[in-house]
């Protein structure tokens, strides 16, 4: 069974960095969309960043566009996001999920139901 492992969570002030990464392990991210999702406490899960690894091809929600980066790499099958100028609204968990290797219609590139299998996540938070 495929199992996704995100590390990299912490605690920053709002201006700092982090870098979350996600081992993939019995299975590969060729081929797939892999994305990054968030949730708040009492919000639903957000997806944010989205990567089809057969072309690199990326998708950022407008909340995180110009200041995440997803990455990847698939010899080591890892997927990876780079959090810049993070914001108190950023505090979250952090999960990475794995997708289908085709997705359609590009309203499905960050939507969650279409990802079916997640890692536990990683906390991030974001103080002023």
């Amino acid at each position: 069974q495929v199992q996704l492992v995100e590390s990299g969570g912490g605690s920053v002030q709002a201006g700092g960095s982090l870098r979350l990464s996600c081992a993939v392990s019995r299975g590969s991210i060729n081929n797939r969309y892999m994305g990054w999702f968030r949730q708040a406490p009492g919000k639903g899960r957000e997806g944010i960043a989205a990567v089809t690894t057969a072309s690199g091809l990326s998708y950022y929600a407008d909340s995180v566009k110009d200041r995440f980066t997803i990455s990847y790499d698939n010899a080591k099958n890892m997927l990876f996001l780079q959090m810049n100028t993070l914001k108190p609204e950023d505090t979250a968990m952090y999960y990475c999920a794995r997708g289908p290797t085709a997705l359609g219609s590009s309203a499905n590139r960050l939507a969650p139901e279409m990802y079916n299998i997640w890692g536990q996540g990683t906390q991030v938070t974001v103080s002023s």
